[in-house]
């Protein structure tokens, strides 16, 4: 399926004049958006499953900051996509008005 205009929009947009967009991952992925220390996946379905894959796309590109771009409503399951992959980072809505940021699961001691 083709991506959406605003699909489009928003990886241009968080890649900037410095970034890439589809930066290509092992396995024959690919990362919607990558600067030197940032990589962004848009993810516009609200499926928790493709969220759950985003998240993990963003977990392998090894960067130093993280986000997960969402449509607002979506915001609490893509949080949540995050925390059962274990990653730190951002997940902020399509015109970038909010951001909420979410952080590592402590581990527990013994």
């Amino acid at each position: 399926m083709a991506e959406s205009i605003s699909h489009k929009r928003a990886k241009r947009k968080a890649a900037g004049k410095s970034g890439v967009t589809e930066k290509k991952l092992s396995g024959g992925r690919r990362l919607d958006a990558a600067t030197k220390k940032r990589a962004t996946e848009v993810e516009r379905s609200g499926s928790s499953t493709k969220l759950r894959e985003a998240a993990k796309r963003l977990k392998d590109s090894r960067k130093k900051q993280k986000v997960l771009q969402v449509p607002q409503k979506d915001m609490a399951a893509a949080a949540a996509a995050m925390r059962d992959v274990g990653i730190s980072g951002s997940v902020k809505n399509m015109s970038g008005s909010k951001r909420h940021f979410v952080p590592k699961r402590k581990r527990r001691r013994k």
